[in-house]
């Protein structure tokens, strides 16, 4: 049984490890111990201590067991960083290595292990997961804690140089390989010095995705036949594009910085065959460490150029890490030391400032350590009392603000509720609340109180026919059944609901979505505009791009769906944040803007806000069914109610399809809806059929329209698209193959064409109407000379020739005409005025840029 003497250090957590072999105290020739001890340096004696160690027993009959190399890695399952050390066990010509962990309780956990013909000598590296790699043959090898089988790389390369992780790549090895030629370059014609510089090129290989990165942007091709160890220190994407920062050791006895493939710096080695570089990151400066195949070893510092900074001989090994506990890295350099078998008799700790600890050296002039730690703490401590007492006063200032924030709202629903109630509301003293006027306080101001008394008397006593609620799935459904005759005059109409309880800790404004449906009986056409969501203290506005819309705007316009009936302004909320408060009662506010319809001059609105009625809401009437929509099937038809119906469209979302057949008719679709969807006409509209089928299309409704017998449109009402998809699965398979089935994302071409009538109709008048008021303005100002003209009229020209008194009548009248002309040419128009006219201008453009673009879509 044959060991290896030579140990192995690890720097861990301002630890240093020491593994060893030995062989166990009996004389057992069967196993041997691989020990472990964890060190820790004293300031106060100035040498390392033993903290703890452990054991790991590995069988060894007739075997020579070896320690090849050891790292610190990322256990892929836990991500913690944890020790591990390579493992050699040789039997004759047989080859086993193995991997082991090394946890914080000292114990050792074997990863995995793998049997080779030869034994591994070039370039190994340990990387994240833990995974091993190595060179052989000029190929390359690696094998992984997961997949535990050695997997061999398509590339072939003469060296390893780095191996680790790349931003966007995964694990990246970076090596050198023989160079790839372009095929249109002759090779007989390359000079010497060519030759040199393309021998060989630099590259990297990324082992997750087995793809082969450029060297360029590591660095240039000239420098990769002299390349022999590199450090990654930085990489990044930026737009798509790597960009790395790396320093490399070359056989010329440099250390070069490259930065994006550019070199950056260079600097002159002081002994000759480095073969690896590491960072240091100290509290003076970033330094790399350089180690030489001869023992010896460097310290390079980054300031403005690179330069040797220090340099020792006869080094063991050069650790890295923060020893001291100061929160800074420092170097631990171990020398030979042949006289002394204690392998941490001779050592070194620095970091080439004011931190130099050296074995043997008597510290006069070092701070204890206990005052050193009291020091530190003492200002640690002051540190977090600054930083807590800025936190709590930001926390104050927060909440002062919220509580702000909370009373103008309250007071602002308690005002909009008094509005509508129309109750004089008076306003809290803004001193006893806190708060600075911006404007001087004035008391009962008049205007304001007057638009209030206009706003209200302008709207008649018997505006609304009914108030009505449904409870649809998690939806609470709240319609208002207005008038014709108030409907007609109002534009942008929508519903707001407001609790009426005080509670003051949330806003009383409950966030909804309004919806105007009319829903005529006689011909049952539906048009559903959805409003805008905004965020709960601004009301909800209606969509200005529907027909509705339009047709509201112009009332005295026919078109192809009669205005029959009444409207209904539906709001649709979520029902269970309502349920927390087992029983609420809520206002409903109808918010407009009422529109004034004048001969040959521009519409005018206000925006008005009225009170519609209360609602009443509790979680017994809820549990009862009392709300509930009910859609029975009786006879042929469903028997729901109106408020039913357009409880289930405003909770819904409406779907149109164009369907189209070119060999034969859409029969098959009535068949369809009737037969395999268990499909009933309602009793109020029958050309609306509501869906029976269980499951989940179960209250969908349809409408289908046929245009002739090969063309005709299906709207589809359902609840989400999974709906729609399962209806439109079921529809395929009962069409013929050539049928074809088209989205309509904004109606027939037929409506849009006659909302682009209304539409330009509205911009000619909204021109005119600018026109003329302009002309009237030019006409008012040049009556003068209307006046001063009429003698002169109707007067022959003739006449006014033949006499010098005519002739100088004449030059009057030219002269009157001419400045007539220039004052129509220079008429001005005042500020305001013109700034209204191109503002109802450009909307009534966009209004009609709006539907060109929906016809176009279409």
């Amino acid at each position: 049984m044959l060991l290896s003497e030579q140990d192995q250090f690890l720097s861990y957590n301002g630890e240093l490890l020491v593994f060893q072999l030995s062989k166990p105290e009996e004389a057992d020739d069967k196993t041997i111990n691989l020990c472990v001890r964890r060190m820790a340096f004293n300031r106060d004696t100035k040498l390392f201590v033993q903290k703890s160690s452990g054991v790991f027993s590995i069988e060894a009959t007739h075997s020579k067991i070896e320690m090849i190399c050891c790292s610190c890695t990322t256990d892929s399952r836990t991500g913690i960083i944890l020790p591990c050390i390579l493992m050699k066990k040789k039997k004759r010509n047989n080859v086993k290595y193995f991997l082991l962990l090394l946890h914080s309780t000292n114990q050792f956990e074997p990863s995995f292990y793998f049997r080779l013909d030869y034994e591994l000598k070039e370039d190994i590296r340990l990387f994240a997961g833990p995974s091993l790699l190595w060179r052989h043959a000029n190929k390359l090898f690696y094998i992984s804690s997961n997949t535990c089988v050695v997997q061999s790389a398509p590339v072939q390369l003469s060296s390893v140089v780095w191996a680790g992780e790349i931003v966007g790549e995964g694990t990246v090895v970076l090596g050198v390989r023989t160079a790839c030629l372009p095929e249109t370059e002759n090779p007989e014609g390359f000079s010497v010095s060519d030759r040199a510089i393309w021998g060989s090129e630099f590259f990297g290989y990324t082992i997750q995705t087995q793809k082969t990165l450029t060297g360029t942007c590591f660095m240039p091709h000239a420098y990769s036949r002299v390349v022999s160890s590199v450090y990654v220190c930085k990489s990044e994407r930026l737009k798509q594009q790597l960009r790395i920062s790396l320093v490399a050791v070359t056989h010329k006895n440099q250390l070069v910085w490259f930065q994006n493939g550019a070199l950056k710096g260079v600097c002159e080695l002081p002994y000759e065959k480095p073969c690896s570089v590491k960072p240091a990151l100290t509290s003076n400066d970033l330094l790399f460490v350089v180690s030489f195949a001869s023992g010896n070893s460097c310290v390079v510092q980054r300031r403005d150029s690179l330069q040797v900074a220090s340099k020792w001989q006869k080094v063991k090994c050069v650790l890295v890490d923060d020893f001291i506990s100061s929160g800074s890295e420092q170097l631990l350099l171990l020398f030979d030391d042949d006289s002394n078998t204690d392998v941490l008799s001779t050592f070194k700790i620095t970091d080439l400032g004011e931190v130099n600890y050296a074995s043997g050296i008597n510290y006069k002039h070092d701070v204890p350590a206990a005052e050193g730690l009291q020091e530190n703490g003492l200002l640690t401590v002051r540190a977090l009392e600054t930083r807590l007492q800025a936190g709590w006063t930001s926390v104050r200032e927060l909440q002062q603000h919220l509580g702000i924030q909370r009373r103008v709202i309250l007071e602002s629903c308690r005002a909009l509720i008094d509005l509508v109630e129309e109750r004089t509301h008076i306003l809290p003293n803004s001193k006893e609340e806190g708060l600075v006027s911006l404007w001087d306080d004035v008391e009962n101001p008049p205007d304001s109180l007057s638009k209030v008394t206009s706003l209200v008397s302008e709207v008649p006593e018997r505006f609304t026919e009914e108030l009505w609620q449904r409870v649809v799935d998690d939806s609470l459904v709240v319609g208002v059944k207005l008038t014709e005759s108030f409907y007609s005059s109002l534009s942008d109409v929508s519903l707001s609901l407001v609790m009426d309880q005080d509670f003051s800790s949330i806003s009383p404004i409950i966030k909804c979505q309004s919806k105007i449906i009319k829903l005529n009986k006689a011909f049952s056409a539906l048009a559903v505009s959805s409003s805008q969501i905004e965020p709960p203290p601004k009301k909800m506005k209606s969509d200005l791009h529907s027909k509705n819309d339009l047709k509201k705007e112009f009332p005295m316009r026919s078109s192809r769906i009669q205005l029959d009936g009444a409207k209904t302004v539906t709001a649709v909320t979520s029902l269970s944040p309502l349920l927390a408060f087992h029983r609420v009662c809520c206002l409903v506010l109808l918010h407009a803007s009422k529109q004034n319809h004048q001969n040959d001059s521009l519409q005018q609105s206000k925006k008005i806000a009225v009170f519609c009625g209360k609602i009443l809401l509790s979680l017994e009437d809820i549990s009862s069914g009392r709300y509930s929509v009910k859609m029975l099937r009786e006879s042929s038809y469903c028997t729901g109610s109106m408020e039913d119906i357009l409880a289930v469209l405003a909770v819904s979302v409406r779907f149109s399809f164009q369907i189209v057949s070119c060999d034969c008719t859409l029969t098959p679709i009535s068949s369809w809806l009737l037969g395999e969807m268990e499909c009933t006409p309602f009793k109020e509209c029958q050309d609306n059929v509501f869906c029976h089928k269980a499951g989940n299309v179960h209250g969908t409704i349809f409408n289908w329209s046929l245009k002739n017998p090969f063309e005709g449109l299906l709207t589809i009402y359902c609840r989400n698209l999974t709906v729609l998809f399962q209806c439109l699965h079921s529809l395929t398979r009962a069409l013929p193959p050539s049928c074809s089935v088209k989205l309509l994302r904004s109606g027939t071409k037929g409506v849009i064409i006659e909302q682009l009538t209304l539409a330009l109709e509205k911009e000619m008048l909204t021109l005119k109407n600018s026109l003329l008021r302009k002309e009237t303005k030019a006409e008012n100002c040049l009556t003068w000379g209307n006046e001063s003209g009429k003698k002169i009229d109707n007067a022959p020209l003739d006449s006014l020739l033949d006499t010098e008194e005519g002739v100088q009548q004449f030059r009057k009248k030219l002269q009157n005409e001419r400045e007539e002309s220039v004052q129509s040419m220079n008429q001005t128009m005042n500020g305001a005025l013109y700034q209204k006219i191109a503002l109802k201008i450009a909307e009534a453009q966009l209004s009609s840029d709006m539907i060109v673009w929906r016809l176009a879509k279409s």
